[in-house]
């Protein structure tokens, strides 16, 4: 198993950030938050979690340890594969989860796209007695680290890697500004778990 890989980012693309360990530029499926707070040629440090199937090999990287433990419990569950485990991680914190499964908020999960009604009744079940108590307090997002790009772009980009349609995420960034207007330093972590929820009353 493959625990972390640390390196030099060498490119950003489609949901992917590309590490350079000892030469090799390995792949590395991220959540849009965590891609949103890498910068090619910066240093990082990926916990990750190789999922290993018939005819592919695929490596997912977390901001943290905690973060590859719960999509490790969140891809176990029957009908969850890897891809919507990370889409609940880019929408919510694994603390903001075990929040809401211990608090069975259905709400909470259908903020996730590919989760309906029916489908997160089941998995607050299935994780109920999976995923522990919380840590501690839970934020409304991890924060991202500042850089260069705009918060708008950094936002937009992240929902359309949650599969929202550019149009829906224009709307959803729009939405959101006025709260960004306040932040001297606009929160994207925030700012996306906002728009989430108001993408999620709108449908």
């Amino acid at each position: 198993m493959i625990a972390f890989v640390q390196g030099p980012v060498a490119a950003i693309a489609g949901g992917v950030a590309v590490v350079e360990v000892g030469g090799v530029g390995m792949a590395v499926l991220c959540t849009p938050t965590t891609l949103a707070g890498l910068r090619v040629g910066e240093p990082v440090r990926l916990a990750t979690s190789l999922v290993v199937r018939e005819d592919s090999l695929t490596l997912f990287g977390f901001a943290d340890d905690d973060e590859r433990a719960t999509f490790e419990v969140l891809q176990a569950a029957p009908g969850v594969g890897p891809k919507l485990a990370q889409a609940m991680l880019g929408v919510h914190s694994p603390d903001a989860l075990r929040v809401a499964v211990a608090s069975g908020d259905e709400k909470a999960l259908i903020a996730v796209p590919g989760i309906g009604k029916a489908k997160a009744a089941k998995l607050l079940l299935e994780y109920k007695d999976k995923l522990g108590a919380p840590h501690g307090t839970v934020p409304a997002q991890k924060p991202v680290a500042s850089g260069p790009a705009p918060w708008h772009e950094q936002l937009h980009a992240a929902l359309v890697g949650l599969g929202y349609a550019p149009r829906e995420a224009d709307d959803a960034v729009a939405a959101v500004a006025p709260e960004a207007e306040l932040q001297s330093t606009p929160d994207v972590g925030v700012l996306l778990r906002l728009a989430l929820r108001g993408l999620n009353k709108a449908r």
